[in-house]
């Protein structure tokens, strides 16, 4: 059998690796200047929108939630086409999540099932970039207007995609980024929440660090002392440490390259797998321009389990993304109940997510290609 191929795969050169040990060699771990470059460096690829790093994806969005001032009572609605943290982080914070079925299609957060369930109760409604095309954000932003809700784009899967001429960072009140190995840049672990609003990243900076305050003008007792810093709010620590915020900014200046190949290869598996009878491949809308993060394959009349199997058996590492969010026994023992969202149940059980990563090789996506035909005798 041949090599092991992954789904998904850090690209790690030289300059990256220089950029880490710098700071090693440096008087900085973390809470020092690499933070601060890397955070000015995202906000280059987000339209301005500043940005605040933080330790993974799942951080940003507890992050996120907690600078909307999510609390119990409060209801979030989002799509189940999602890994759990999307629901879970709101969860977390004490709020109903409320689910909203996606588009047959794409796959994402459709603005009527959206629209359909916010109430005067929803506080976010939170949309996913599912596979690195970006949601309708316009649509959905009409929809978070209606009853004053915050929108949040979860962008774990699209940091360079744009939608309608913009880039992903800078459509939402509220933007979540992942910077995990697969990732289409990474950090190893990490993330960031990016927004336009001062007072959102003002308490996202807070809710990093503890919710500490140092600012005598805005402490309780601030004659206590030079040392003196209190709490007001609780938060936790959410802080990327210079480390890995050098890894990112090292990693950014290859972002648009990483775009570029990502697409080569999604081109290449549409243009080898489209006539293929069983299959479907992943669609585009004319608005957006993305980063391709996954290759959702959809697999037809029941036999995504038997391909998954025959790809591994081969040595391809294909992946399912993801089982709705609903389905995990801990939102089941909530009351969920299967049913809820008939189009992402679907679009889950067709699922094949195919290895997509900058430094997969022609050869490599063609054997994937060969392999996915062989099975359909084809």
């Amino acid at each position: 059998m041949s090599d092991f191929l992954p789904y998904g795969r850090q690209s790690v050169n030289d300059d990256d690796i220089a950029a880490v040990a710098e700071v090693l060699r440096g008087d900085w771990l973390t809470t020092g200047p690499a933070v601060t470059r890397f955070e000015a460096d995202l906000a280059e690829h987000t339209g301005g929108t500043p940005a605040v790093a933080v330790t993974s994806g799942t951080a940003a969005l507890h992050v996120a939630y907690a600078a909307a001032g999510i609390g119990p009572g409060d209801e979030v609605v989002t799509t189940p086409l999602t890994f759990v943290a999307t629901a879970a982080t709101a969860a977390l914070h004490g709020a109903k999540v409320v689910f909203a079925d996606v588009e047959p299609d794409t796959g994402n957060l459709d603005p009527a099932a959206a629209h359909a369930a916010v109430t005067d109760r929803t506080k976010v409604l939170a949309a996913v970039d599912y596979a690195g095309h970006p949601a309708e954000l316009d649509q959905l932003r009409k929809v978070a207007d209606s009853v004053g809700a915050l929108l949040l784009e979860d962008a774990a899967h699209s940091l360079g995609s744009s939608w309608r001429g913009r880039p992903v960072g800078s459509l939402a009140d509220l933007t979540t980024f992942s910077f995990f190995a697969t990732k289409n840049l990474t950090t190893a672990e990490g993330g960031a929440v990016v927004s336009p609003s001062a007072e959102l990243v003002e308490q996202a900076r807070a809710f990093r660090n503890h919710g500490l305050v140092r600012d005598r003008a805005r402490q309780r007792y601030p004659d206590e002392g030079g040392w003196h810093q209190e709490v007001h709010a609780f938060g936790l620590n959410y802080r990327l440490p210079d480390v890995l915020c050098a890894l990112g900014s090292s990693q950014l200046r290859r972002l648009w390259a990483f775009k570029q190949r990502r697409a080569e290869i999604h081109a290449r598996y549409g243009e080898g797998l489209r006539d293929v009878p069983g299959v479907l491949t992943p669609v585009c809308r004319a608005e957006a321009d993305p980063m391709w993060h996954l290759y959702p394959l959809r697999v037809l009349d029941g036999r995504r389990r038997a391909l998954f199997d025959h790809l591994r058996a081969n040595g391809i590492g294909v992946q399912v993304n993801y089982i709705p969010a609903y389905w995990h026994p801990v939102f089941e023992d909530l009351g969920y109940r299967r049913g809820l969202c008939p189009n992402a149940e679907a679009y889950y059980a067709q699922e094949l997510s195919l290895p997509l990563f900058a430094d997969l090789s022609d050869a490599d996506v063609d054997r994937v290609i060969d392999t996915v035909r062989s099975f359909f005798g084809v």
